[in-house]
């Protein structure tokens, strides 16, 4: 089994933004994140890594889950107080299927609402 990556915005500010003096929501999804993945069994094998930005303010906060030799998946529309559980569930599933595709019915449905993308794993140039 691929471990997997989990790239939390900790830049992002929400939709709508928070005050500039605020915690912000992104920072806020990390910790969450980061406590309820340490609460899983030990058969899981995610890396959680805080990244400046994502590119979907328009639909912050946001995460990304990828592996090698994986679908990658950015999902936005994230609530810190709300998602960091559907996050780590889908961590979970992604990790746990052979090409990064879990069934789509079995995803959070937050998860299933709001990926913004899905992009195809890297391939070798040998494998063209």
């Amino acid at each position: 089994m691929t471990a997997s990556t989990l790239y939390v915005c900790i830049s992002c500010r929400g939709t709508p933004p928070g005050p500039p003096d605020a915690a912000r929501p992104g920072a806020r999804l990390l910790a969450a994140v980061e406590r309820l993945a340490a609460e899983q069994p030990q058969d899981m094998q995610l890396s959680i890594v805080p990244v400046e930005c994502l590119s979907n303010c328009q639909r912050g906060c946001s995460a990304a889950i990828a592996a090698p030799g994986k679908w990658t998946y950015v999902i936005g529309d994230l609530d810190p107080d709300r998602h960091a559980g559907d996050i780590v569930a889908f961590a979970r599933l992604h990790q746990g299927h052979q090409d990064g595709l879990p069934v789509w019915r079995e995803r959070p449905a937050h998860v299933r609402k709001s990926t913004i993308a899905r992009v195809p794993p890297m391939l070798n140039h040998s494998e063209r």
